[in-house]
């Protein structure tokens, strides 16, 4: 299975649970060439990985990476951070 086929819809962002554990998630997230994951927090880190696509990361610290296929970032809990899209692009949030 392919995860660009899980999202069906044309949507700007759109996201999907893949997995779920006993302590955890694993979240597949689409965005389209020009869009933006919108500013948000999370009370958990999560290992965000880059399956496909250009994204840029960026948060309230002034951190700012971008990823590219098989690349991924840890993503601090209570941070305020967000995702800009330079191509459409697959990723994996595993929480």
């Amino acid at each position: 299975m392919k995860l660009n086929y899980l999202h069906i819809s044309d949507k700007a962002v759109s996201t999907l649970q893949l997995f779920k554990a006993m302590e955890g998630n694993v979240i597949a997230l689409k965005i389209l060439k020009n869009e933006q994951l919108k500013e948000h927090s999370t009370k958990s880190p999560g290992l965000l990985v880059c399956i496909d696509g250009n994204v840029i990361f960026e948060n309230e610290n002034h951190k700012k990476e971008i990823l590219l296929s098989g690349e991924y970032i840890i993503i601090e809990a209570n941070v305020k951070h967000w995702i800009n899209a330079k191509m459409d692009s697959n990723l994996l949030l595993i929480k």
